[in-house]
């Protein structure tokens, strides 16, 4: 006769095991690889193909197969630098974690001495297993809409170093270079990269802007592209267009951050007035238990 006792614990501790050797697995350093190194200098004109250069090595397959299942945000995930496989492991890992939770809190119940049914983990370990998924998948779009706030504030930046770089009587290739040059940080380091990817792919840098732009969902970024593009094909003074770009853009930003701020007091509105009907309830009841 099966112990079902027995067979709880086991796949308790499999399913433990499993979640710990992927933690171990991620969390050692990996020998990096020249060959998809290369191939994202030199990527191909397909994107299906570009998309697929991440798991050449073969060992991340099957969460090819589980990324193109869950369908991730591929805009967001570019933003904040992150691959579908990645998107797709966390998520895996994060249900892992939430299915066995429950298991492992029924199994110490078990070894206590209590003998709780059988359906309370597995109901318990789905419903936690799916809800430490969706909080993965907020994470990584509350994580793209801060970054991406960021990128536009740092576009109104470069906007603004950019028109300098002009009217001190530098090229447009040559100011985007050194105007992206001046700053540090994560959002002048992907520009930077996009324009020494240019510059080794011979493509315009503007070209290779508006690329980036399409890519992580930021169009600012694509308009400084589309304003250079200009200046360099027909050689239009775009300083005075540059400088109007930047200073809309700051306008657009103030009234987002109006926006939200004004979305988070409405919100502060709800706890205030339960806290209105606590103090009425205090006031009312010594009247009513009188009665």
């Amino acid at each position: 006769m099966l112990n079902w006792q027995l067979a709880l614990s086991v796949v308790a501790g499999a399913t433990v095991g499993l979640g710990l050797f992927l933690l171990v697995r991620e969390a050692l350093p990996a020998t990096p690889a020249l060959g998809p190194a290369l191939r994202r200098l030199h990527p191909p004109v397909t994107v299906g193909t570009a998309r697929s250069s991440v798991s050449a090595g073969g060992e991340l397959d099957w969460l090819t197969g589980v990324a193109r299942w869950l369908r991730p945000p591929h805009r967001q995930l570019a933003l904040i630098g992150r691959t579908p496989e990645q998107y797709a492991l966390s998520l895996v890992l994060s249900g892992l974690i939430g299915l066995a939770a429950p298991i492992i809190a029924t199994t110490l119940v078990y070894v206590a001495g209590h003998r709780p049914p059988v359906v309370v983990p597995a109901v318990a370990g789905l419903g936690l297993g799916l809800l430490a998924m969706l909080v993965a998948h907020r994470d990584v779009l509350s994580r793209a809409a801060t970054a991406r706030r960021e990128f536009s504030a740092a576009v109104c930046t470069y906007l603004d170093l950019v028109a300098l770089q002009l009217s001190a009587a530098h090229g447009p290739v040559q100011a985007l270079e050194r105007a992206a040059a001046v700053c540090d940080g994560w959002v002048f380091e992907r520009i930077r990269e996009a324009l020494r990817l240019a510059q080794l792919q011979m493509h315009s840098p503007w070209d290779e802007l508006r690329d980036l732009a399409e890519k992580i969902g930021v169009p600012e970024l694509g308009d400084v592209g589309a304003i250079m593009q200009s200046s360099g094909t027909e050689g239009a003074q775009v300083h005075d267009t540059l400088r109007g770009r930047a200073d809309s853009l700051r306008d657009q930003i103030r009234t987002d951050n109006l926006a939200r701020a004004e979305a988070v007091t409405s919100r502060l509105d709800i706890p205030g007035s339960l806290l209105v009907f606590v103090l009425i309830g205090f006031v009312i009841y010594p009247f009513l238990a009188r009665i």
